[in-house]
């Protein structure tokens, strides 16, 4: 149950309890008391709404960083995360396997904002040795949503 009950909450964070023991046919106490334990398990590390920041007058810009780091000798690649994910630009870290080691992405106001936090704060740290900065120019789809769907062609199909 503690599966499904997962994957019902990760679409759909406001759902109430009522609603999930109807779909996992369960009761509401049960199901109040599951999710109590994933959080102090920190199996549900928080509740996330998705906003499409396109649509409002807000400007935000995100990156997506690949990072090239020398593993500290003893720590590997955590104490390197630890650093990077502490600044609040940052708003995921992903080990990866590869060309480089790390993806970190970050938010800010404007590609400049981005610029001076790559070149003031993240290359200069002592275990990077390579950074490459790509900017999210559009998003279709976030965190499993569709932002915008396509519009259909309604034209009539024209033949000779």
């Amino acid at each position: 149950m503690r599966n499904e009950l997962l994957e019902i909450i990760q679409h759909n964070s406001k759902i109430t309890t009522v609603d999930l023991a109807a779909l996992l046919n369960s009761d509401e106490e049960t199901i109040a008391q599951e999710i109590t334990a994933c959080e102090k398990e920190k199996i549900i590390c928080g509740y996330h709404t998705l906003i499409n920041w396109d649509k409002t007058n807000r400007d935000k810009v995100t990156a997506l960083i690949e990072v090239q780091v020398t593993p500290q000798r003893g720590q590997g690649f955590d104490k390197i995360a630890e650093r990077i994910y502490r600044f609040k630009e940052v708003t995921a870290v992903y080990l990866m396997s590869g060309g480089f080691d790390f993806t970190v992405i970050i938010e800010g106001k404007t590609i400049k904002e981005v610029a001076l936090f790559v070149g003031q704060k993240l290359a200069p740290l002592e275990s990077v040795n390579s950074t490459a900065t790509h900017f999210v120019l559009k998003k279709y789809k976030d965190y499993g949503f569709i932002l915008e769907k396509t519009k259909k062609d309604e034209r009539m199909a024209v033949t000779p």
